[in-house]
């Protein structure tokens, strides 16, 4: 057979086809997206970090004109999803949804992580934040934190302290409390907020330090008692309930913050046109109440505001890590 040999039009066509593979990411991602993105979630439906995920994925697809795919991966106190991102195509096509745990806490709290969020991570957007409130079971027979204290210290290693996982705001809210007023109580930490809860309600465990997000409702159904909020000012929610530093306990303060992160290499034009969406999301009066009504403060700013905060309170929480003597239980 006489080989056949390509014609002007082929090798044009040819050659534009290479040229258009060799193009980066970000030269292309004006069609970004045309399918479907997952946003990974690296704790359990239900908890606070699932609420203000599932709250922006409904609109951000109505923004982005493609579905947005929660995927809960529990588990190591959100290693196991941070590590999903990292290791996905940087496309567009996964995001995840990074919070002072994964991102500054789990630095101190694991001597070696599975992942680099600084190196193997981009910032996307700053969400927000929200406060933790400090509640017990119904009948276990404290009335404020001072009482807490007083049992606690009557009682010491004896009442056992729940929390959505190791590293969690949750967690560390209580080993802080225990440090500033030398109480000791036993830590018994679970994969999310959901079943903790549960075992809170029904007297498996005495207290929880939790996000405002997932306890709310159980405090407004007068499931719980709640003694206290973590942070420096009441919350605007439960504005009767006094802090835990107006309580007694000076110098506490606690808030759990998150943000959209993806992996490492994501074309610019991508992460710039979802800070643009989630920024014009959060800015509107609806979602600020939606928000409001779970106790999350919502920000909007550029991507590096989620950098900058993970390098401002990374060593504020080596800090509390190292004091506390919190340990992977």
């Amino acid at each position: 057979m006489t080989p056949q040999i390509p014609t002007r039009r082929a090798l044009l066509r040819l050659a534009s086809a290479t040229a258009l593979a060799a193009l980066p990411l970000a030269s292309r991602a004006g069609d970004w997206p045309e399918r479907a993105v997952r946003l990974v979630v690296p704790s359990a439906a239900g908890g606070s970090p699932d609420a203000v995920c599932r709250l922006l994925a409904n609109e951000l697809s109505k923004s982005l004109g493609q579905a947005i795919v929660i995927d809960n991966k529990p588990g190591a106190s959100g290693n196991i999803g941070m590590v999903d991102v990292t290791r996905a195509a940087p496309d567009g096509y996964t995001l995840g949804y990074g919070n002072v745990g994964t991102l500054a806490i789990n630095k101190a709290l694991f001597s070696k992580l599975p992942y680099d969020p600084d190196r193997q991570l981009v910032p996307v957007a700053l969400l927000g934040y929200v406060q933790n409130a400090l509640v017990v079971r119904k009948d276990l027979g404290v009335h404020s934190v001072a009482e807490l204290v007083a049992l606690a210290k009557a009682r010491p290693g004896k009442l056992t302290m729940a929390s959505a996982g190791n590293g969690t705001t949750g967690h560390l809210s209580g080993e802080l409390f225990k440090t500033l007023t030398g109480t000791s109580m036993a830590h018994v930490p679970y994969r999310g907020s959901p079943q903790a809860i549960q075992d809170l309600m029904g007297g498996q465990v005495d207290l929880m330090f939790d996000n405002l997000s997932s306890i709310a409702p159980h405090i407004q159904a007068g499931r719980l008692a709640v003694l206290a909020v973590t942070g420096a000012q009441r919350s605007a929610l439960f504005p009767a309930i006094p802090t835990v530093a107006e309580s007694g306990v000076p110098g506490y303060d606690v808030v759990a913050w998150g943000g959209i992160v993806a992996p490492a290499k994501t074309p610019p034009a991508v992460v710039e046109r979802l800070n643009a969406a989630v920024n014009a999301i959060l800015a509107t009066p609806a979602m600020r109440e939606r928000y409001a009504a779970i106790g999350f403060e919502t920000l909007t700013g550029p991507p590096q505001w989620l950098w900058e905060r993970v390098a401002r309170e990374t060593p504020l929480w080596a800090d509390v890590v190292k004091r506390s003597g919190a340990q992977v239980d």
